[in-house]
């Protein structure tokens, strides 16, 4: 039996997915198979030996310590577009706040109580401050086309809106799904410039952060909004501010607060609430629950974010699957070993992905325990486990 240690209360919808007679869920475990994780932060936690992988219910993987546990032979998976929907929902959201100061109107609507019969009067003469654009007949930049972001292009072109997309990797699986009304532009900077409503959509990383800076911002409409419902560093917060400070940007709305931002005018801060629906939740559970059973049964890579992607069928021959260093001479040693054993290789798959690998091997018999003692031994390997039929 698998055991999973869950750090977060976990929707239990992975019994719809896994066989129940084969799983245990525990909180407490002390020396589970795996990790499922929402939100908890993993960078100081200790972390058993026995923990194969780790999977997160969820697309952002900032708080898990990803090159250490690769290090250690642990696969990290993620959930990507299990809360697409979700997300979605909140970008139109968020669009129709920039513009109909809604939040604004009802807050000055709770000053109106115990007016009596004054309230309809007051209404009809103090509801002009709140008036603000349609988005029909809009210019939507996206920036960023995978699984989020193509869901909102697309809804952008449903709601009347002239929507302009930007992603040099777009892929072809999003690329098919996107809406042909959508038009694909080669350059960012046409898009800051067109754009009267600006929503992100791309990672986090060192290329990716701060991108919408001082100088992307300057390139804007002044009656323009942005949007981020991705990551918080992928704004400058400052240049935001100043922005707004000075009307070269109409309003900034963010689904990550921060005290710089929380109360600043023309900011409109919404509490991490992108994937907080129930709907998204349990997408992103029954995703993460298939990854890690196909990994802890076969050795399959689906969805990994620290190791590459090596998806595998049902094992039918005795199979040896390593993580290791990505470095020269790894499979000549493999397959150098095997062979000193006698045994044949029938199949064999490499992978990597920058510093890390994986191989797989699978044999026309099992290997000896002394092989496989032979292989973890390796100063290159991290992790090597035998699976069986």
């Amino acid at each position: 039996m698998y055991v999973i240690k869950t750090l977060n209360a976990i929707s239990p919808v992975y019994e719809t997915v896994l066989n129940m007679e084969d799983y245990a869920f525990d909180a407490q475990a002390q020396s589970p198979d795996a990790i499922m994780v929402r939100s908890a932060n993993m960078h100081e936690m200790e972390i058993p030996e026995s923990v194969m992988c780790v999977a997160r219910a969820g697309a952002g993987v900032n708080n898990i310590p990803l090159d250490k546990l690769a290090e250690r032979g642990v696969v990290v998976f993620n959930s990507p577009g299990a809360n697409a929907n979700a997300v979605k929902e909140l970008a139109i959201t968020g669009m129709l706040l920039a513009s109909r100061k809604v939040v604004d109107g009802v807050e000055w609507c709770k000053t109106l109580s115990g007016k009596g019969a004054e309230v309809e009067k007051l209404v009809e003469k103090g509801k002009g401050q709140f008036t603000g654009p349609e988005l029909q007949g809009k210019t939507l930049g996206v920036i960023g086309l995978g699984a989020i972001g193509v869901l909102v292009a697309n809804a952008g072109v449903a709601l009347g809106m002239d929507v302009l997309g930007y992603d040099p990797y777009i892929s072809v699986e999003h690329a098919w799904k996107l809406s042909r009304a959508v038009r694909h532009s080669d350059s960012m900077d046409e898009v800051l410039k067109t754009c009267d409503y600006l929503t992100v959509h791309v990672p986090l990383m060192e290329a990716t952060k701060g991108m919408i800076n001082a100088q992307a911002l300057a390139k804007m409409k002044p009656s323009a909004a942005v949007l981020n419902l991705a990551r918080g560093g992928l704004v400058d917060t400052q240049a935001v501010k100043d922005a707004l400070k000075s009307g070269l940007l109409r309003a900034y709305v963010t689904d990550f607060p921060s005290d710089e931002l929380i109360g600043a005018p023309g900011v409109l801060c919404i509490p991490h609430l992108g994937a907080s629906t129930p709907e998204s939740e349990d997408n992103c559970v029954r995703m993460v629950s298939r990854q890690v059973d196909e990994y802890l049964r076969w050795g399959s890579i689906v969805n990994s974010v620290n190791y590459p992607d090596c998806p595998l069928g049902r094992c039918t021959e005795p199979r040896i699957s390593m993580l290791h260093k990505n470095v020269p001479n790894v499979i000549g040693t493999v397959t150098q070993l095997i062979a000193g054993e006698g045994l044949n290789i029938d199949n064999m798959i490499n992978k990597s992905r920058g510093a890390y690998a994986c191989t797989v091997v699978e044999l026309e018999k099992a290997p000896s325990e002394a092989l496989m003692d032979k292989l973890a031994a390796l100063e290159t390997t991290y992790r090597v486990r035998l699976i069986l039929p």
